[in-house]
């Protein structure tokens, strides 16, 4: 990851330290449903002035709506979840390059879009998780979870699920479509029921029995470290984790980003948020608010973060992987991955 040189830092903290008369507001999309994520409105409001306007709602909606408002949008700013969507916005023409020598030297190059049409600011691994009571030797690899002798062991989403989609679309840039297959074929065989609910649920499965053996984004298992969630965090010490591919490609990142609307109204606002996000103390709010990992190199992991322990990060490039992302679903459709 790059580290940002003491200019770039200086003018970060500047441009959130600075107090300024009322300078506009700016109109943020949102399918980011996280009650801590208020401390980055609320402290981007005080620093600057700009107040902002949000509309929340699930990603694909947002989307549509941007395209539908077309030129005459409010949006200023599309904040969502996981490559594949940041990828389908840029597809469907709603955002725009940024300009932004502080975004691209806090930003790691390959969390951030190869026109600046997107960046990434926080990252969850999707690692695999194991039932320490009945697994001796889990699954050390993504390739592992195909192992035959993990049949009927595997909890895991469906091929509807952004994070999925990724994953498996990463193997294909690793690997190669007909590799991606293959694997995919070999979860199908090892799941150990149908796919259903989210990544909670697929540790839950590990704690009610129906699985030993479950793939999740780090940051539900790091809540049930924070506080307390049901049907996890009481049983939570059965449950054991691995990195995946530590001596290979690394674990692979989801990421949550956001980027300039193409129509943005508050052009000059939106850009100053953005820029916001990639602070250190917008960074600190990620972790110690929402269980993820920064994006920015050196800021301080929280302690339920911390407490999953240090690893190696796949730092393939997710704009190469947000185009094999319809390839992945061509194949998960072709293996019957439910």
């Amino acid at each position: 990851m790059l580290k940002a040189s003491n200019s770039i830092a200086a003018a970060v903290t500047a441009l959130i330290a600075t107090s300024a008369a009322a300078e506009g507001e700016l109109n943020l999309y949102s399918s980011r449903h996280y009650d801590t994520d208020e401390r980055l409105y609320t402290d981007f409001e005080e620093a600057t002035g700009i107040k902002i306007n949000r509309i929340e709602g699930k990603a694909d909606e947002l989307i549509a709506r941007m395209q539908a408002e077309g030129a005459n949008s409010p949006a200023d700013i599309l904040l969502t979840v996981d490559t594949s969507r940041l990828a389908r916005a840029k597809d469907a023409g709603i955002l725009q390059p940024v300009d932004s020598t502080i975004l691209e030297e806090r930003i790691p190059a390959n969390l951030q879009d190869t026109d600046n049409q997107w960046f990434g600011y926080s990252q969850r691994g999707r690692i695999i998780f194991y039932d320490k009571n009945d697994v001796a030797e889990p699954p050390m690899n993504y390739a592992d979870l195909a192992d035959p002798k993990y049949k009927g062991l595997v909890c895991i989403r469906s091929s509807s699920n952004t994070y999925n989609q990724t994953l498996l679309a990463s193997i294909v840039t690793h690997a190669g479509a007909d590799a991606a297959k293959a694997w995919a074929e070999g979860v199908v065989a090892n799941m150990a029921r149908d796919p259903q609910g989210g990544d909670t649920d697929q540790l839950r499965g590990i704690v009610s029995g129906e699985c030993d053996i479950s793939v999740s984004n780090t940051y539900y298992f790091a809540r049930s470290i924070r506080k307390d969630v049901k049907g996890l965090s009481a049983d939570r010490d059965m449950i054991g984790w691995v990195f995946p591919d530590q001596g290979g490609n690394g674990a692979h990142m989801n990421l949550s980003g956001g980027g300039l609307a193409a129509h943005a109204p508050n052009k000059d606002n939106a850009i100053k948020f953005l820029e916001y996000l990639a602070s250190d103390q917008a960074q600190l709010y990620f972790s110690a608010g929402n269980d993820e990992f920064p994006a920015v190199t050196g800021v301080e992991l929280a302690d339920p973060v911390k407490a999953l322990g240090e690893f190696r990060a796949d730092d393939v490039n997710l704009a190469d992987v947000a185009k094999n992302i319809p390839e992945a679903q061509k194949i998960f459709n072709e293996v019957g991955w439910k």
